[in-house]
């Protein structure tokens, strides 16, 4: 880091694993004052998640591995600590000083297009999503795996929804030509008594609660967007 940072890099990231094995509130507090202490701008942190056909999934039963409630301790606990350090949540995982968010995935939250270059590069073009073999060969001869219609109303909620700033209205109606579903708003406000979601004049956002079950979240405000 020390190294990058001579080298001229003023924005560097670092991330952090939660709810690891062995892993405590003080020890989670260590890691998080080291990073800022590396004068670092940005930090992304995930729940730890093991994957099948990994070897770690095949020492599963060796480990002590946190159960839902203690991992959404450890990731309450990580929001808040970093707002201690100055680290302002922007996104689901992902924390920065001001000004120092990451524009790159920005740009995907936003369900903006980009191009990918190389072999599996996804795009994301003139509202196709498609990429390319990661088989070399292939690539040359210029194959796309997949071609699918991509940035529809539903696919910018589900994105967008990831971000604290939330559902914007105005610009969602801005790229729909239509305001949000009052549906949708009734739901989320329903969402909001429950401490999931808050819903203003302007927009719909998760808590961090919320974002904690996202997923379910997000389906249950898209079954409401019509």
């Amino acid at each position: 880091m020390e190294r990058a940072q001579a080298a001229g890099f003023d924005n560097i990231s670092l991330d952090v694993m939660l709810a690891i094995p062995e892993q405590t509130m003080a020890s989670l507090d260590k890691t998080l004052e080291f990073c800022a202490s590396c004068k670092v701008q940005h930090i992304s942190s995930y729940i730890l998640k093991i994957e099948e056909g990994t070897r770690f999934y095949q020492m599963k039963d060796q480990l002590r591995l946190f159960d839902d409630d203690e991992q959404a301790a450890f990731y309450e606990h990580t929001v808040q600590k970093l707002a201690e350090l100055g680290f302002e949540q922007y996104e689901i995982s992902n924390f920065s000083l001001k000004g120092h968010e990451s524009r790159h995935n920005l740009h995907y939250w936003h369900d903006e297009e980009y191009l990918g270059l190389g072999p599996s590069a996804h795009s994301f073009l003139d509202g196709k999503r498609f990429y390319y073999d990661s088989d070399i060969q292939r690539f040359y001869e210029n194959r796309i795996c997949d071609e699918s219609d991509g940035g529809d109303s539903e696919e910018y909620i589900m994105l967008v929804l990831r971000l604290t700033e939330g559902l914007l209205f105005d610009k969602y109606e801005e790229r729909f030509e239509q305001p949000v579903s009052e549906k949708m708003i009734s739901a989320a406000m329903r969402l909001e008594r429950q401490g999931l979601c808050r819903v203003s004049d302007r927009s719909i956002s998760l808590t961090v609660k919320g974002f904690l079950v996202s997923n379910a979240v997000i389906a249950y405000l898209l079954e409401n967007n019509n």
